[in-house]
């Protein structure tokens, strides 16, 4: 079976095409990264301003935790059937699923960069008349830069392997060799499906490390 799921790997007749491993990571990363880019925007503004502030932290904590004991799938079930059905309809249950996955981290991950920041930096930044904006977006943010993107690579990596279990409602991506594969009882295709899956989240985790090693470094 490891044989034939190797073979399927390095078949370029297996990479094209629209069901190809090719067009499914393309799917699988698309996925991720329309949820991934609202819990951004989400998550580091709100993060900023609680870790600038020091308002509404055990707000964020008690929501964040609840967001994150959420069992995905017992949710992408739910929302399934609340929303109409319909494959363009598949990618907004799925959508609102990783986008409660990715905002806890990224949350998390931006008020405690902030908060970890040394008051005395903070002061001198207003001492020489920087205003809350300036301190927040020219001291705070800058110094916090790393934890901020460590948060975003936790969240990004929870989305990509999530993703997966998303193609049970036909959005595409990588679970679908899975799903197919265990449906046919075709294991090769499942265990190149797996592999790919770990693949892709190996290189972006190491793209991701690269980026927060950089950062840190700069500050």
């Amino acid at each position: 079976m490891i044989q034939h799921a190797f073979g399927l790997l390095t078949d370029p007749a297996a990479w094209g095409g629209p069901t190809g491993f090719g067009q499914r990571i393309a799917e699988h990363l698309w996925l991720s990264l329309i949820a991934l880019i609202p819990a951004i925007l989400i998550g580091v503004p709100l993060g900023a301003a609680i870790g600038h502030t020091g308002k509404g932290r055990g707000l964020a904590v008690g929501t964040t935790g609840a967001m994150r004991a959420l069992p995905s799938l017992g949710l992408l079930t739910v929302l399934a059937l609340l929303i109409p059905s319909g494959i363009a309809n598949a990618w907004i249950p799925s959508t609102i699923v990783l986008l409660i996955l990715a905002v806890p981290p990224i949350l998390a991950g931006t008020y405690s960069g902030i908060e970890a920041i040394g008051r005395d930096i903070v002061q001198a930044s207003r001492a020489i008349g920087h205003t809350e904006l300036q301190t927040l977006g020219k001291v705070e943010m800058p110094l916090a830069g790393a934890s901020i993107v460590d948060g975003i690579r936790s969240a990004t990596l929870q989305v990509i392997a999530t993703t997966t279990i998303c193609a049970y409602l036909g959005t595409g991506g990588l679970g679908r060799l899975l799903i197919d594969g265990l449906a046919t009882r075709n294991y090769p295709q499942v265990v190149a499906g797996a592999v790919l899956v770990i693949g892709v989240v190996v290189a972006v985790e190491l793209i991701l490390l690269g980026l927060v090693y950089l950062l840190r470094r700069r500050s």
